[in-house]
């Protein structure tokens, strides 16, 4: 069950960053991070979380002095595949033109994002390297989740604005607004998840796929 809501997570984050990439107003700085190595350098948005996760990995691995989280890279595949999976699903169907469309597409991408991460993240199963960076960063600095955030979108939003990467209102939004987003859904998804896990762990099936996946 922890393995559907790791998956539902990832999927819900990707369709988020998906909205925000095609409101037009500006991603946050990873992502536009991403679709200015993608315009470029070539290959696809997707594939460029990949690379990045692998760097990261590294990062990570420095930081916290162990073994690399290898585990991570295939939560950025399948993120990876699901910004491509999102972005060509809604090329065509969603391309706001009127400044309150773009706003309600950026606004449904932010909610999402904050929402996707908070579940995939309660799961505790190989985060997004770049979010496993977060919690580092929170742990060592002994801040909130909120700092932490907020200072790594301010160094992808430097490199993002070298590679003129789309950068506009949303990014600023983004970067203030989402450490936000993702403090206040975290408690919530815990709550939700925990019930639904606790509750899913008194039917007779899940000791049976508990040893099995053990």
């Amino acid at each position: 069950m922890k393995y559907v809501f790791y998956v539902l997570g990832i999927l819900i984050l990707t369709l988020g960053i998906s909205f925000t990439i095609q409101s037009d107003l500006g991603t946050s700085p990873f992502d536009a991070l991403l679709v200015g190595l993608s315009i470029n350098v070539g290959l696809t948005v997707g594939s460029w979380e990949i690379i990045i996760a692998l760097i990261l990995i590294c990062c990570n691995s420095f930081l916290k002095r162990q073994r690399p989280e290898v585990l991570g890279l295939l939560t950025a595949f399948i993120t990876g595949i699901g910004i491509d999976m999102w972005l060509f699903l809604l090329h065509n169907l969603i391309t706001p033109e009127l400044w309150y469309s773009k706003v309600i597409c950026f606004g449904i991408g932010l909610v999402a994002i904050g929402l996707g991460t908070a579940t995939y993240l309660h799961t505790n199963f190989a985060p997004i390297p770049v979010d496993r960076l977060t919690l580092i960063i929170q742990e060592l600095t002994r801040t909130n989740i909120f700092f932490s955030r907020t200072f790594i979108y301010l160094v992808f939003l430097i490199m993002a604005m070298i590679l003129n990467g789309p950068i506009g209102v949303g990014t600023l939004l983004t970067v203030c607004l989402g450490g936000l987003i993702l403090n206040y859904f975290m408690p919530f998804t815990e709550k939700v998840l925990d019930r639904i896990l606790t509750h899913s762990s008194t039917s007779p099936n899940y000791d049976k796929d508990k040893n099995h996946s053990i």
